[in-house]
């Protein structure tokens, strides 16, 4: 019966399962597209997290064409440090393995620079 009621509070307010920040939600795709040199990425499920701090994106994604929302098991994910723009890209992950500015690993670090360079043209 709980499970009822949930489920039909889900269908009546969807709203709730909406995000929280459309703006960030895209330039966490902009970062994403751009990581994966492709246009054609698909997104799947997206939650936003505007009140944390860093603000933060997680969302999966698949890189197949025609995937369902719910066969999607891979993630990326985003931190800024701004909620406005420009969005200042403080970290992102795909899937278990994170990109930030203060990396040890030379090529995680470049990968997050290029990144950051590349919302940088984006959002002016």
């Amino acid at each position: 019966m709980f499970k009822r009621i949930v489920l039909l509070g889900l269908t009546l307010f969807p709203t709730v399962a909406l995000a929280q920040s459309p703006d960030l939600e895209a330039t966490c795709k902009t970062v994403a597209k751009n990581f994966f040199l492709s246009d054609g990425l698909t997104i799947g499920t997206v939650q936003s997290f505007p009140e944390l701090k860093p603000l933060g994106v997680r969302m999966t994604y698949s890189m197949r064409q025609g995937t369902a929302s719910a066969e999607m098991t891979d993630t990326f994910e985003c931190e800024f440090n701004k909620a406005d723009k420009p969005h200042d890209l403080a970290k992102f992950c795909v899937s278990t393995t994170c990109y930030t500015p203060n990396d040890n690993d030379a090529d995680r670090k470049r990968r997050f620079e290029e990144m950051r360079i590349l919302l940088q043209r984006a959002e002016k």
